[in-house]
């Protein structure tokens, strides 16, 4: 049995969930989400979500704790949001952004214009002496990761001196450099 399946999942006051055919659709303070699923069956039942298999066949148990995690990411969304942080390490690595457009500086000879979705709002902090940093947030957790990962691809961090952009608190494996 899958542990995080078999879980009920607890809807905060504010929230509504509705359950269509192959369809849930979970509303908000923050936004509306949808997501479509197969080979179990959800129900709600007193402010709870229930994800159930009907037997043991492979595919079931691979979804079971799939589904229960991706309704649960939707009901936190909508209610609390997701933030990500990323941090440019670098000597004259910049960013900055005006509205959804994100601009980024990052030792190429051209600066890097991102127009980031509606559904992620976007702030650049830079002080002085500091790294820039650059906040993600939105109600959608697959959303704001893939826009995270690909600012993050334009310049992942290197072993050597951890130059590049990282998320915030993620620790680099860094290796010595040439002994002479």
């Amino acid at each position: 049995m899958s542990r995080i399946g078999k879980s009920p999942i607890a809807i905060p006051a504010g929230v509504t969930v509705t359950v269509n055919e192959g369809e849930v659709v979970v509303k908000g303070k923050l936004g509306e989400l949808t997501q479509e699923f197969n080979t179990v069956s959800v129900k709600v039942e007193e402010n709870q979500v229930i994800v159930e298999r009907s037997s043991d066949a492979k595919e079931e148990r691979a979804k079971h704790g799939l589904y229960r995690s991706l309704i649960n990411n939707m009901i936190t969304g909508v209610s609390e949001g997701f933030t990500i942080s990323l941090e440019l390490v670098g000597v004259g690595y910049r960013a900055s952004n005006q509205g959804q457009k994100l601009d980024l500086a990052l030792g190429f000879s051209h600066n890097i214009v991102l127009n980031v979705a509606p559904e992620v709002s976007v702030e650049t902090i830079s002080e002085k002496g500091k790294n820039p940093i650059i906040k993600l947030t939105s109600f959608d957790k697959q959303l704001v990761g893939q826009v995270a990962a690909k600012i993050r691809s334009y310049r992942k961090p290197e072993p050597y001196k951890g130059k590049g952009i990282k998320f915030v608190g993620e620790e680099l494996r860094r290796k010595a450099g040439k002994s002479a």
